[in-house]
């Protein structure tokens, strides 16, 4: 007799869950190095924003807790904040920072901004994720080669790593190419593997066995066991790191968001994106409050937790627990592990954020979505990661901003013998015009952007071709505003002046009553105002035809 279906949703939820924190747990360490901050604060943003969100969140797999980009994010942040690098100081920093990116969260719920979300363009957001990987991994190098470097951005820091090659710790660099290896095979072999875990145990066996730290290789060091204490942000601190935590509380929606949506089954309930907002929120400052860094949804951790059959938000709690008895249990143990290793799991979990293939086939699609995608990352190397939020945000704006002021303009034609209307093209040479018609169909909103441009163009052909009426296609147009208003207006006027008429059809529903409440639609009539393009084909040809019978 098979076990009732919720108690094997359970079960799968616990094996889910169990998986997935032999996967998130150690990442979670090795983020928090990238951050800046002690292995520990991974633990802590495993535990209290993973429950926190499990609880309120609308997506049933997406799994919360540090991520790559987050924690580059907020290490550039903090040292801007704390420069001498002070430990205690970098807590308290980190927990202020955590505490204004929930707090933006929650205030953009309640603003109901969860569309934001959409603001950033894939090609750019592409560029972005590459430049991030790409900062990462230049980032851990030094911990893999055992050599110190001062940080001064990307460039800098490049030509600094290639100096102190001579200077490379070969014992540090052996512990790293084996983890390396180790992380490298069992992904090639078993995707989603609790490799991390793996990579990480053999670590501590080996600083132990082989006595790492008294060989110079740099290990974690103490960790304090048991639940983490309260920690409270510095109020002083707010105005300075406002701004990261605005670009912070940005990508951490983006990729929970966008992960959320990848891995949501057809027979679930959609994602609420207000609610996400909410939830993270609600995750990050309940996260702050206790020593956690920012927190979001990432998307290879919740990729091992459908991969391994996790129904509900049970097995994030499954993976808080387990976070939970490390740091209870094990804490101590994992003093032991060298920041090789960890270097390694942050640089082969890291390499996924560029993604060549994909800037391939943007460039196949569209070079100009090609160009963003090449600027954004650019941005990200040159001006900082922060910084690279803005650069990426603009350009995202500026592209929307382009493709909406040149919106497409056809002239239109019907296919020999049928009813069917389409643009004319080269591709179908024989498709029919009538002698003296010119139809023309805008696509998109005509707003104060693009309504010169489609003035001009409209212009043009009625010059070139000199038709006797002139038909205004706003079948695909879906919004009029105002100065687009006054040049149909214009326009009408100017046809009339030249012996020709205008006519309108397509209208929908708004753009109807606008064109009625300008007057416009008293002026053209009903004879000059038809329900489609059809209709103007034939009530032209009707006129002609009346007109040659005269």
């Amino acid at each position: 007799m098979n076990p009732p279906e919720s108690s094997q949703s359970i079960r799968f939820d616990i094996v889910a869950g169990l998986t997935a924190a032999a996967v998130i747990l150690p990442k979670a360490m090795a983020y928090a190095t990238v951050a800046g901050l002690p292995v520990a604060t991974g633990l802590y943003t495993a535990f209290i924003p993973m429950i926190i969100y499990a609880l309120m969140g609308s997506s049933r797999v997406l799994s919360v807790s540090s991520t790559t980009t987050l924690g580059i994010l907020t290490g550039t942040q903090l040292m801007m904040a704390v420069p001498d690098g002070d430990p205690g100081k970098l807590i308290t920093a980190a927990a202020t920072l955590t505490v204004l990116v929930g707090i933006l969260l929650i205030v953009a719920s309640l603003l109901r901004l969860g569309f934001v979300a959409n603001f950033i363009s894939n090609p750019v957001l592409t560029g972005f994720k590459a430049g991030i990987g790409l900062v990462i991994i230049f980032d851990q190098l030094p911990k893999l080669m055992g050599i110190h470097i001062t940080k001064q951005g990307f460039f800098r820091d490049l030509f600094s790593i290639v100096h102190h090659v001579p200077e490379t710790s070969l014992i540090t660099l052996a512990v790293a190419a084996a983890t390396l290896m180790v992380l490298m095979g069992m992904e090639h072999r078993w995707p989603h593997s609790p490799a991390p875990l793996v990579a990480a145990g053999g670590g501590i066996a080996a600083s132990w066995f082989f006595d790492l730290p008294a060989q110079s290789v740099a290990t974690v060091g103490m960790i304090p066991q048991g639940l983490p204490s309260l920690t409270m942000p510095d109020l002083a601190l707010i105005e300075q790191m406002l701004p990261g935590a605005l670009g912070i509380a940005l990508m951490s929606f983006t990729e929970s968001i966008a992960a959320a949506r990848a891995f949501a089954a057809s027979a679930e309930p959609p994602i609420n994106a207000n609610r996400e907002l909410l939830a993270l929120g609600a995750a990050n400052l309940g996260g702050a409050l206790s020593g956690a860094m920012p927190a979001g949804g990432g998307t290879s951790q919740t990729a091992v937790v459908r991969a391994a059959g996790g129904q509900s938000q049970k097995s994030s709690l499954v993976t808080a627990a387990t976070a939970a008895a490390t740091m209870l249990l094990i804490a101590p143990l994992i003093g032991l592990l060298p920041h090789a290793t960890l270097a390694a799991v942050v640089i082969v979990y890291s390499v996924g954020l560029i993604q060549p293939a994909e800037f391939i086939n943007i460039l196949k699609v569209r070079t100009m979505e090609f160009r963003w995608a090449i600027v954004a990352c650019l941005g990200v190397l040159i001006f900082g990661t922060l910084q690279g939020i803005v650069v990426a945000i603009i350009l995202s704006v500026i592209g929307l901003a382009s493709q909406s002021a040149h919106p497409r303009i056809y002239v239109i034609g019907r296919k020999r013998g049928t009813s069917v209307l389409r643009p004319l093209t080269p591709e179908h040479p024989d498709d029919e015009t009538f002698d003296g018609l010119l139809i023309v169909r805008p696509e998109g909103r005509i707003f104060f952007v693009n309504t010169q441009l489609i003035a001009d163009q409209i212009r043009f052909l009625v010059e070139q071709q000199k038709p006797k009426v002139l038909v205004l296609d706003l079948s695909r147009v879906q919004d009029i505003e105002y100065s687009a208003l006054q040049m149909l207006m214009e326009r009408e006027k100017r046809a009339t002046e030249n012996g020709a008429t205008l006519w309108l059809t397509g209208l929908n529903p708004s753009v109807l009553d606008v064109v009625r409440r300008s007057g416009l639609a008293d002026r053209l009539g009903r004879e000059r105002m038809l329900f489609n393009a059809s209709t103007a084909i034939e009530r032209y040809q009707m006129l002609q035809s009346v007109k040659s019978d005269a």
